[in-house]
Parts: structure tokens; sequence; C-alpha cells
């Protein structure tokens, strides 16, 4: 069904500038460290970057080699990629002569049960933490765990949990889009996929992908799981996700109850045995989140005190930008998430979720070919058409929130996004292909690895004021005094804290 113009136009009116220019974002953005020859770091996590549990701006993510750079909460789309740009400065002189990968697909990587997981050092939290993963390398395997992307925290005041329920539905239906403007990975190194069953051709030697592939990461090949498929999550309202999501943690897996929780030896395998571990467990183009209270699970903070922002998961790494993502591209996930609040958003269905999926799968493998069609609510349609009907909606938005801030940088970013459209060429998937094939001898490490480099260089040139280097030196020092903190009174034995924590009971309000 098209969208009736007139409605948007309506509450756009409506809006006042108050509450565009409160607009907030913040950043985690994910990458694996590695050599300067492109192999996966071994190392732990570096001891200047201060302990990974506690530490509130840098982090690790499933395994010790993937860091986490994570900004606080910013009115502006310049003050939060500028602290997101000084993380990385305070990492590059904490690692030494390793690099950041800066492509969402992985380097060459080692037999999977060489990754190493995730430590979070002898508390309760902590281990749970690291079992949790654990339990994701024994369902998924690790190579899976080890591709890296962007997560965009957004939040605009005055939206209740419904709100941000319907912006989630309309987000489903588009995010397409953001797939064929910024996805960044159309190629893979073929460590990736050894022993795994796929479909893509080979480009040249140890490299595979797909002529007009956009996002391999958000492919069949990436954050998708056969078991979690037949999970009918409804986003409708917030009972409905959290019924679904509370099933899904209720009640032994059969294949990961053959897992087990413990092996033989006495090691954890895993937290539980249900479908999902745990909230985070399901994967997502986007979440509703809320900030946690120290040991509380998610569904209860989003029971108990409503829906603060969501998170956008479906952005790539992208190799051209210093730090994975451009002033430009902040800006147009605030139009595009603008647009999923101010549009109609009917409620969802199975059928429609399945259409969904279809969709993702089509336009990640396949979204830069000629004529491809997409199922909408109105029978089959042209993605450029159905992208152009969207582009064409953000117009009166971005002049919105452009008079809300005086300026004209959301108007440019729109522009770029038609732009990119009109020229498919210019669009990050195909560049990078350019790029290997120029360059590299069609060789994906090889093009990365180089990329890497140049940003380690980049990066390492700016100007870092003793005042940045005190700030993050201090941030790591606390964190370790934290952490050995909580060990130090921890007295609850782990397997009781972990009964407990997976208990169905911590997920009622």
């Amino acid at each position: 069904m098209a969208q009736p113009a007139g409605r948007m136009q309506d509450r756009l009116r409506a809006l006042p500038a108050a509450r565009l220019a409160g607009m907030r974002r913040g950043i985690e953005k994910e990458s694996l460290r590695t050599l300067a020859d492109g192999a996966l770091a071994l190392t732990p996590h570096p001891a200047a970057l201060g302990s990974a549990l506690t530490n509130a701006r840098v982090t690790t993510d499933f395994s010790e080699s993937q860091l986490e750079l994570i900004t606080g909460v910013h009115a502006s789309v310049d003050a939060c990629l500028q602290e997101l740009r000084q993380i990385h400065q305070f990492v590059y002189r904490a690692i030494g002569d390793e690099m950041l990968w800066v492509g969402s697909m992985p380097c060459g990587l080692p037999a999977d049960e060489t990754i190493p997981v995730a430590r979070f050092g002898s508390s309760n939290a902590g281990r749970a933490k690291s079992v949790y993963r654990t339990g994701l390398g024994y369902r998924y395997g690790r190579r899976m765990q080890t591709i890296s992307g962007i997560h965009y925290n957004w939040s605009m005041p005055g939206l209740t949990s419904q709100d941000y329920f319907d912006l989630i539905r309309n987000f489903r239906r588009h995010s397409f889009l953001l797939l064929v403007l910024f996805g960044a990975s159309p190629a893979v190194c073929a460590s990736f996929v050894a022993g795994r069953e796929h479909a893509l051709q080979t480009i040249k030697g140890g490299t595979l992908g797909l002529r007009h592939a956009t996002s391999l990461r958000m492919g069949r090949l990436g954050y998708q799981s056969d078991a979690q498929s037949a999970l009918a999550v409804s986003y409708n309202n917030l009972d409905t996700y959290a019924g679904s999501l509370e099933a899904a943690m209720s009640g032994a897996h059969p294949a990961y109850a053959a897992i087990g929780i413990r092996s033989p030896g006495g090691e954890y395998n895993q937290l539980s045995t249900s479908l999902l571990q745990i909230e985070n467990e399901f994967y997502g183009t986007i979440r509703p989140k809320r900030v946690l209270l120290p040991g509380e699970r998610a569904l209860h903070a989003l029971r108990d005190r409503g829906v603060e922002y969501v998170e956008v998961r479906c952005m790539d790494l992208d190799p051209f930008e210093p730090i994975g993502i451009s002033e430009s591209t902040a800006r147009f996930l605030d139009l595009f998430l603008l647009h999923c609040h101010l549009a109609d958003s009917p409620p969802d269905s199975a059928r429609e979720s399945a259409a969904i999926a279809q969709n993702q799968q089509l336009v990640s493998e396949r979204g830069r070919e000629p004529g491809l069609e997409l199922a909408h609510a109105d029978g089959a349609m042209a993605l450029a058409h159905w992208a152009g009907t969207i582009l064409d909606a953000l117009g009166p938005i971005a002049e919105a929130v452009d008079a809300a801030h005086g300026g004209t940088a959301y108007a440019e970013a729109l522009h770029a996004a038609r732009g990119a459209m009109r020229a498919p060429g210019q669009l990050p998937s195909a560049r990078v292909l350019d790029a290997m094939a120029r360059e590299f001898d069609s060789s994906y490490v090889r093009f990365i690895r180089s990329q890497s480099a140049q940003i380690r260089r980049e990066l390492l040139a700016l100007p870092w004021p003793d005042g940045n280097a005190q700030r993050f030196a201090q941030l790591a020092a606390a964190s370790i005094t934290e952490q050995t903190a909580l060990e130090a009174f921890e007295v609850l034995p782990f397997e009781q804290y972990r009964q407990h924590y997976v208990s169905l009971e911590r997920l009622a309000a």
C-alpha cells in the first residue's frame, strides 16, 4: 500500500523544532585486531586498554581479537564522530604494531577452534559473558562471530515505547535501502567459508564474492541462523516482542541440549540449552533497547521502564572511512529513522516477516543488479523505484532537520544518497570490488590490509593532545580497579549465579 504523503507531512509539521534538534545518537564499532601481514592477532586484549568488562569506551565483542569501540550519547553527529575518532587514536597507541581490520568480513582466519573467545575475568558477571560467547561458538561457529559492523544507537525526545515499535516495523520494511547505499562487504577471504556450503563465486585465488552483492555480512553467510529462522518475533508492541523472545528462552532446544551446559571435564559450554541463551543472541537488523542497571536482563529493563532508544545493526564498516562511518552516512541514518517514525506503520505478520527476510537476502547478494525486484505490500516492485519513493519522502524531513539545526548538512547527505543510487558504481560495495580489481589483483585480503595500514598511519598522524591521552589512560586504569573490586567481593558460586541469571523470573517487570 502506498504511503499517504499528506499524513506524513502533517506529522512532520507537528514535530517541534526542539524535538528534531533533540535527536541523540551513539556508536558501537567492532573491529578485528590483526597483524601487519593481515593475519588475526591471537594476543590477549591489550592491558593498556583497561578492563574489557568495565571500560565504557573500549571492550571486546565475541573474541579477544575483536575490539568494540563505544561512544557516549551525543546531541550532534560531529561530536559523536569526534569521540569515535579519539577512541581510535587511543586504541592505535595501545596496540603497538597491530592494526584494526577496516572491513566487515574478516581477515584470513585460523582454524575455528583457534579463534580466542573473549575473556572478562573471574567475577560471575565476567564469566557469564565468556560462557555466553563460548555458547555462540558452539551454536554458530566462531568464524561467523568475527564479522564486524557498526551499531547506530538513536533516540528522539517524546517517543513512547509504542512509537519505537512502530518505527522498528518500518525500519525492517525499508532497511534494504541501507544495504544498497552503505553495504561494503561484497567479497570475502575463502578461509571464512572453509568447510561450509555456499553460493559464492571465485573472484580470483583466495577471494570469493558476488558481482552485484552489497553486504555479504547481512546475507545467508552472515548473522543468520537456521534455528532462529523458525522464531516468529512480532514487533507490533512491547508485549508481543517480549513474549516472542521469552518463549525462545523457555525450554530446551534439542540441538543445543545435545551440547550440554557443561563438558565432561566440567567446563561451561553455554549459559542455557534454550533456543536463545539471552536476549542479545537474537539476530536482527534493529533492536529496541534500554540502558541496563547492574545485573539486569534486557527484557526486564524494557518491561519495567520502556524503550529508551533503538540500535541499528545492519551497517557495514566502510573501509574508505578512517573510523568506519562518515558524517554524511550518520546524518542519512537520522533522516531514515525519522522517516520510519513518521510513516504509517501497519501491524506486522508472519507472512510479511518472511518477505522481509527474503528481500534482505536478495539485496545482500544482488542489490546492485539492474532491474532487481523485491516483495512489496502492493506486489513485486523494482528496488530502484521503491528506493526512489523513500528518498523522495526524505526531502521534506531533511529540510525540517536542517532548519532545526541551522544548516544544510542533512540536505547534502540526502543529495549524496540520491547521487549514489543514480550511479551504482559509486556505492561502497562497487568501489570495494573496483579497488580490489584495479590495485590488488582482485584480492579481498590484500585490499583491506592495505586500507587498514593506510588508515592506521592517518590516525596516528593526527594531533593527540596530552589531555586526551590522560583522560583515556585514567578510564583504562579506573576500569581495572573496578574489575578487581568486583572479583574481590564475589561470593556466590558461579553455577548458582548462572541458574538465577537465566531464570525466566528475571525477565518479568
